[in-house]
C-alpha cells in the first residue's frame, strides 16, 4: 500500500454533492483518496468535530498592482496570498491593470514577475483593457487568450479606464470570438462627474458624499445597458460589484430573458450602509 504525504483524519467533508464523515489522503500535493484510510502518512491531522472544507478561489481581488495617482495596493503577492491562505483561500485572481500606453502583453508579463516565487498558492490574472486598438483586438487579445487567459475586465468610468459605448461593443464582440467571460464595473460616467461637480459647488467634500456621486440610477442605467450591449453582441458578461438592488433587479430580469448575465457583490455592499461612511 502507498505511503500517503497527509491524512486529514476524522473531519466531516463537504464536497460539492455531499457532506460526510472520511479521511482525507494527500501526495504530491493533490487528493488521492477519500473514505476510511488505514494506512502509513508522513503526517495525520486529526479533524475530529471539524469540518474540511474544499480551498476558496477569491476571483475578484487586487494585489500588487502598478501606482496609480499615487495610491498603492496594501498587499503585494506574497503578503496576500498568505493572508488568503490563512484564511482557507487557496486560489486568488488578480487584476493586470495598464497604465495609459502601456502594453497589456507587458503588464501581464510584469504580474507574472511579481507573483514568481512570491505567490504561495495558485493564482490567475484578469486582463484590465483599458485601450482596444484593431492591434489589441486583432493580435494581442487572441495571443493572450491562447495563452490561458480567460476573462477581461472594462469599466465604464473612471479616467484613463472608461470605454465608450462603441468601444464597449467591440471589445465584446472580440470576446465572442475569442470566448473570454467579459467583467463589467457598471457606473454612469457622465452622472458621476456631474454630481461631483455639484457637490464641491456646494461645498460637499466630505466621504459621506461619495454615496451621493455614485447613485443608485447611475448604476441601473450603466447595468442596463451593459447587459444591452451583451444582448446585442451575444457574449455573456459579469456585472461585478453589484451595489444596489436596481441593479440587481436589471440582472435578474436579463436572466429571466435567457440572457448569460451573471453578478457579483461584495460583503461591504450586504453588511455596511451609508453612515458607515462617517464612522
Amino acid at each position: 500500500m502507498q505511503r500517503l504525504d497527509l491524512i486529514i483524519r476524522g473531519g466531516t467533508v463537504a464536497t460539492v454533492s455531499d457532506v460526510f464523515a472520511a479521511d482525507i489522503g494527500v501526495r504530491d500535493g493533490r487528493i488521492v483518496a477519500i473514505g476510511e484510510l488505514d494506512r502509513p502518512a508522513d503526517l495525520v491531522i486529526d479533524a475530529a468535530g471539524k469540518l474540511v472544507l474544499p480551498g476558496g478561489i477569491d476571483s475578484h481581488c487586487h494585489m500588487d498592482q502598478q501606482t496609480y495617482e499615487g495610491v498603492e495596493t496594501a498587499d503585494d503577492f506574497r503578503s496576500g496570498t498568505m493572508s488568503a491562505a490563512c484564511g482557507g483561500t487557496t486560489t486568488v485572481i488578480p487584476f493586470a491593470m495598464p497604465l495609459p500606453g502601456q502594453s497589456l502583453p507587458d503588464v501581464v508579463a510584469d504580474y507574472r514577475r511579481r507573483a514568481e516565487g512570491n505567490a504561495v498558492l495558485d493564482y490567475g490574472i484578469h486582463l484590465i483593457v483599458t485601450d482596444p486598438s484593431e492591434r489589441f483586438l486583432g493580435r494581442d487579445l487572441p495571443n493572450l487568450a491562447m495563452d490561458g487567459y480567460t476573462s477581461l475586465k472594462i469599466y465604464l468610468t473612471y479616467a484613463g479606464f472608461k470605454l465608450e459605448d462603441r468601444q464597449v461593443l467591440r471589445v465584446l464582440d472580440a470576446a465572442r470570438r475569442e470566448r473570454l467571460l467579459v467583467m463589467v464595473h457598471a457606473e454612469n460616467d457622465d452622472c458621476i462627474e456631474w454630481l461631483t461637480e455639484k457637490l464641491l459647488a456646494e461645498g460637499k467634500h466630505a466621504i459621506e458624499h461619495v454615496a451621493d456621486a455614485h447613485s443608485i440610477a447611475g448604476e441601473r442605467e450603466a447595468t442596463h445597458r451593459a447587459i444591452t450591449f451583451a444582448e446585442i453582441v451575444r457574449t455573456p458578461i459579469l456585472i461585478v460589484h453589484v451595489s444596489s438592488g436596481q441593479a440587481m433587479e436589471q440582472i435578474a430580469w436579463a436572466r429571466g430573458h435567457g440572457l448569460a448575465v451573471y453578478g457579483e457583490t461584495c460583503p461591504q455592499y450586504l453588511l455596511l450602509n451609508r453612515r458607515h461612511l462617517c464612522t
